[in-house]
């Protein structure tokens, strides 16, 4: 294979948040997937590599390392890189879209990779909450998938998403955390019930919240989180007698005793806290703060922040039980209040 044939089946895409070694890796196991390598046929040397694809010698070493590893390439001293073993190429094959990349967002993608082991390919991308970026990267993907899993929280444009989703099979698609309208047939999907989820955990909470006379939840204006939120915790201030409103920013806010706050994004959490200790308030006491989305540092903050929180974890595996035993159902995943003393 010449330099010029090599390039047209293994490519690296920038755009991709997959590791460029990975990437390698991939190209090289869905070209003997389909048969455009075989067995025997020798691979470009690790400096070859390196140059034809623009990237470093290491990140091309890691990527034949990997292959090795797998049994799928072999290297004989003085002779290079051959193809070995043809019938290891991977016939799960993901294209994983997240809207960003985030402590819990890195917690779904570990679990879903890791519950669908080695023999599957992942290529992940993410579009930054961006529609226009969303589009480009469904409409431009290189290859075909086993399965597309995708994440849809947009700044703007989300009440188009479905045109753009029902060009994919919807036998391979899977829409985690949320779900949208406008999509045709039948697909699956992992998700969160936003308003029941809030009421509920809110419900769970009421022997600590019972100290506070006002609810506070913190929705910026611009944001992807579902507005069906606002409704479910709506629902429970207005059944249990709670003062309530809705901040759009807290920065312009000043704290006051007998609030509680519940956070969404991880820069109001800081915001609240530093809000906390200059007005000299005792957290837990005078106020309160419920955070959304657990993480290992919420345990140790402050001798720990209150959270509900869909279970990440779990999200991942039953997405990727989903792929692993072909199944087209729709599940709601887990969700959990973890009461610390900020509450």
């Amino acid at each position: 294979m010449t330099p010029a044939e090599f390039l047209k089946v293994i490519y690296i895409d920038d755009y991709a948040a997959t590791p460029k070694y990975l990437q390698v890796a991939n190209a090289i196991i869905e070209a003997i997937e389909d048969e455009k390598l075989i067995k025997d046929d020798i691979l470009p040397s690790i400096n070859e590599l390196s140059y034809m694809l623009e990237i470093s010698r290491d990140t091309a070493e890691k990527g034949y390392k990997y292959l090795k590893n797998a049994g799928i390439i072999i290297s004989v001293p003085g002779r290079g890189f051959f193809v070995s073993n043809i019938s290891s190429a991977k016939k799960i094959k993901v294209f994983l879209l997240f809207n960003k990349l985030s402590a819990h967002k890195k917690i779904i993608y570990d679990s879903l990779v890791n519950s669908l082991g080695p023999d599957a390919l992942v290529d992940f991308y993410i579009y930054n909450n961006n529609y226009s970026i969303f589009k480009k990267l469904i409409q431009n993907r290189r290859t075909d998938y086993s399965h597309y899993v995708i994440i849809p929280h947009f700044l703007e444009s989300g009440d188009i998403a479905h045109d753009i989703i029902n060009t994919l099979p919807k036998e391979k698609l899977i829409l985690l955390d949320k779900k949208i309208t406008g999509i045709e047939g039948e697909f699956g999907a992992v998700y969160e019930n936003f308003e029941q989820d809030i009421y509920n955990a809110l419900k769970e909470a009421i022997c600590r919240l019972e100290k506070y006379d006002t609810l506070k939840i913190i929705f910026p204006e611009k944001s992807y989180f579902p507005k069906e939120i606002i409704k479910g915790f709506k629902r429970f201030c207005q059944q249990y007698a709670f003062n309530h409103e809705i901040v759009n920013n807290i920065t312009t806010q000043s704290l006051a005793k007998g609030e509680v706050y519940i956070n969404l994004m991880e820069d109001d959490l800081v915001i609240l806290i530093e809000k906390v200790m200059e007005q000299n308030l005792v957290l837990g006491i005078d106020v309160g703060i419920i955070s959304y989305n657990e993480t290992p540092l919420k345990k140790l903050i402050l001798k720990g922040i209150t959270t509900i929180s869909t279970d990440f974890v779990e999200m991942g595996t039953m997405t990727a039980d989903l792929i692993l035993n072909k199944k087209i159902e729709q599940n709601a995943v887990p969700f959990h209040l973890t009461l610390r003393p900020s509450l």
